[in-house]
């Protein structure tokens, strides 16, 4: 249990690292928060300045690979107290926690893609693989970003398992799954867009 509760602690810890929050406000002297959509992710960052927004989408992404990277590095040293797949899987869920609810920023941070991105890709990288191609997919035909990331994301659990990989064999799948919930739960304004036909289009301004 020590060594679970020591994953989870770290991996939010290293997932609530605001790199888009800083960012914007080391080299631009603005609280992000105040512009745009209000997010601290790498889309309402680039708005800002497209340089800034292409490096918080690596350093969000790497925050997630480094907190799954260390929990296979822990695990793999706590043998008989925790599975290595469990203990990614975890680093993930809290990883993507942190990057959604930072603590420095009074909870209010991104929609953790990014962040999931790059500690699923870790955990199972053919799944994502997958799921990157069925983003592109979506957002070619339909060119909404939004709808692409969320049947991604919700297309993931369902590749690991049907893989048949170690994450799908424990229930390690849960918080993988759970996370991925999150994940399209931060989504919701974009959902509702959708289903009124207001979501802004790839390539297109709103009136």
């Amino acid at each position: 249990m020590r060594s679970l509760l020591l994953i989870a602690a770290v991996s939010y810890v290293l997932g609530s690292i605001p790199f888009g929050y800083l960012l914007v406000r080391i080299f631009h002297g603005e609280d992000v928060r105040q512009s745009g959509s209000g997010n601290i992710g790498a889309t309402n960052v680039s708005r800002k300045s497209p340089l800034l927004g292409a490096l918080t989408l690596v350093l969000d992404a790497l925050k997630g690979s480094a907190a799954v990277g260390l929990a296979y590095f822990l695990s793999e040293r706590m043998v008989g107290e925790i599975m290595p797949y469990e203990a990614m899987s975890i680093a993930a869920l809290f990883a993507v926690l942190g990057h959604v609810f930072p603590v420095w920023l009074k909870f209010r941070g991104g929609k953790g893609v990014a962040t999931g991105l790059g500690s699923f890709i870790v955990i199972t990288p053919k799944a994502v693989l997958i799921a990157a191609g069925i983003f592109l997919a979506i957002v070619v035909i339909f060119r909404y970003v939004s709808l692409g990331s969320v049947i991604a994301v919700a297309s993931l659990p369902l590749l690991a398992y049907g893989m048949n990989i170690g994450v799908s064999k424990t229930w390690a799948l849960a918080p993988l799954a759970f996370a991925c919930l999150l994940i399209i739960a931060r989504h919701h304004d974009n959902i509702r867009r959708l289903l009124a036909g207001t979501e802004n289009r790839m390539g297109m301004k709103r009136a």
